[in-house]
Order: C-alpha cells, then sequence, then structure tokens
C-alpha cells in the first residue's frame, strides 16, 4: 500500500509540474510582453559584439549565418534583425548600466511573426565584463518528440527565454532574481548577452533549462537566417551614478511632460544649484540643446525636436535623468 501511494503522489507532482503555465501570448490575460514603444522602456543598446553560429551546428560545413548586421540589434525594435545561428551570442553594452529597479529591468526582443513559431535564447548579465549569469530558464515543452524547423511553441511552456513573444512585443526579465549571485553586482550591469538555444533534442548539440530539461525549439533552421533574430534589447532602469542611493537623489521637476513641439520646458529644482543640462537620445547619444536660467531654482529649455528624449541634469555631486515626450 505505501508503495502503491508513494507511486500516486510522484504521478500528481509529475502530472503538476507538466501542466505548469507561464505567462501566456500576447493579447491574453497575464501575458508579461512589453512593447516595443511602452512608455517604461527609457533607452536601448548602444553597443554589441556579435559571434554568429552555425546554420546548423551538426554540419559545421554549411557556414554560419549571414542575415543582418551588428548595427540591427543596436537602438530600437525595428524588426529588422541580425541572426544569431545555432549557439550564437550578442553582447550588447549601454550608455549607462543597468539596475535591479521595481519589477521588470530589462527587455529582449525577436522577430516572431505570428507569436507561436518561437526561436529562443538564454539571457545573461554580466557587472564587470568577464563573469557573465544567466537567468533561470524553464521548458516545459515536450523533450521527445522534435518541434521540427517550422514548428510551433506554446509561449506557456516558457519561461525566462527571449523570443516568447511576437514581433513588436519583448521578453522582459528581472535582476532580482539573480540578486545572490557572488560576482555580480545587479545594481550595476554593464552587459547583457543573448544566446541562442539549440533547439535539437540530440544529446550531442542540445540546450538545457535551468532544471536540466532539454529545450525543444524549431532545429534545423538550415538558413542564413537560422537561430534567434535578435532585434533590440530595452532598458527600464538607467544607473547614472556610481554612487549610494542617497547621491542620485536630486530634486527636480520637469514638466510640462509630454510638452508640444515650440513650447518650453520648465526645469524647476528646490534646494539644488543646476549647473549642466544635457539632452540624449534613447541610443545615449549626446544633441545639442538651448536652455536658459530663469532664477536661480528655474531654467527652460526650447527648441526640442518631436520624439523621445531623455534629460541628464546636474549639480556637480548629483546628476538626474529623466524621460520627456515632445509631440
Amino acid at each position: 500500500m505505501k508503495k502503491k501511494i508513494t507511486f500516486v503522489f510522484s504521478l500528481l507532482f509529475y502530472l503538476g509540474f507538466a501542466l505548469a503555465q507561464y505567462a501566456p501570448p500576447v493579447g491574453e490575460a497575464g501575458t508579461t510582453a512589453i512593447p516595443a514603444d511602452s512608455s517604461i522602456i527609457i533607452g536601448w543598446a548602444n553597443g554589441v559584439e556579435v559571434a554568429r553560429g552555425a546554420m546548423d551546428i551538426r554540419y559545421p560545413e554549411l557556414g554560419l549565418t549571414s542575415l543582418g548586421t551588428d548595427n540591427d540589434a543596436l537602438g530600437s525594435a525595428d524588426n529588422i534583425t541580425i541572426s544569431l545561428g545555432d549557439g550564437g551570442r550578442a553582447t550588447l553594452t549601454f550608455a549607462y548600466p543597468l539596475y535591479d529597479g521595481e519589477g521588470w529591468d530589462l527587455v529582449v526582443f525577436e522577430n516572431s511573426f505570428d507569436g507561436n513559431f518561437l526561436e529562443l535564447a538564454f539571457v545573461e548579465v554580466s557587472s564587470d565584463g568577464e563573469h557573465f549569469f544567466r537567468f533561470p530558464s524553464h521548458s516545459l515543452t515536450d523533450t521527445i518528440n522534435p518541434i521540427g524547423s517550422f514548428g510551433l511553441l506554446d509561449a506557456r511552456k516558457i519561461n525566462n527565454l527571449a523570443g516568447k513573444y511576437i514581433f513588436g512585443y519583448g521578453t522582459p526579465f528581472d535582476l532580482s532574481e539573480l540578486k545572490d549571485e557572488e560576482g555580480l553586482d545587479v545594481m550595476h550591469i554593464t552587459q547583457v548577452r543573448v544566446v541562442d538555444v539549440v533547439g535539437t533534442l540530440d544529446d550531442h548539440w542540445c540546450s538545457y533549462d535551468a532544471q536540466g530539461r532539454k529545450i525543444n525549439d524549431p532545429f534545423p533552421t538550415d538558413f542564413v537566417s537560422g537561430g534567434f533574430d535578435l532585434d533590440a534589447v530595452g532598458v527600464l532602469y538607467w544607473n547614472i551614478d556610481n554612487g549610494s542611493e542617497e547621491e542620485r537623489v536630486f530634486a527636480a521637476n520637469i514638466f510640462p511632460n509630454p510638452v508640444k513641439r515650440g513650447y518650453p520646458l520648465t526645469i524647476s529644482s528646490s534646494g539644488n544649484r543646476i549647473k549642466s543640462v544635457h539632452l540624449y537620445s534613447l541610443d545615449g547619444k549626446r544633441n545639442e540643446v538651448n536652455y536658459q536660467m530663469i532664477n536661480s531654482t528655474q531654467w527652460q529649455i526650447t527648441g526640442l525636436q518631436p520624439g523621445v528624449w531623455i534629460i541628464e541634469l546636474a549639480d556637480g555631486v548629483h546628476r538626474y535623468l529623466q524621460k520627456v515626450v515632445v509631440y
């Protein structure tokens, strides 16, 4: 009887695991997908190093993938991608370090055309450029029957793997999941690495999730656009100061926001004497800005062009960053 009870509990545990569900596709309640034009994205990667993978890892003589260029992984998500190939990787850098804020901290975009043909990738981060730490991934997809070259996946069976959503919607990641990793400072992330999942179930070449399960995604994709197609990596929290949280405090208010083209943007600061004002595009490039002091606590910015900008203020000790929309 004891063996029978043990078997029943084991079976129930297995079934519960097998039926476990993660966030659903775009458009369904509970999805975690973040739109490319979401206001919570404050910046994008502005540097990248790519190591392409093979079109088919089993047959290296076929060569590497070749679709796209390194620059296609930079800037905002636009559905123009670089194909990484089997096991290929892209290491991205940013205008400022990322940090662990409230909720999601970064988001990775792929170009799935229908939200069911999903090519997956691991996501790793580093705070020193040398040691990388991988977000704990989960794949509950069948590990017996291969997906095939053009097979379909269910987003509900996938967690912490980039490529989970249709193009235009990114997969978010939360740095707090890595806060206990020795050698990683989640308040100062300098690199994000995206590594293609090799979706074969063959023991020689397969990829495994954090629980040691084989990850089953479309394979082989033995063409120039094979593997994970990286569109962009967005930032939700930028660490603009290496100091303490207290040192990053800056009492400033920028209004109105959004602001109409041709109208001045007012900066009000109490307790901080502003010494410099800089304007950045979302890819971290500095732009010229016209500003004038109204009095010791108020400044005005004029001549802003339509778009989304980052205003940086500094008083010689502290710095303050805010996203501004001009329409």
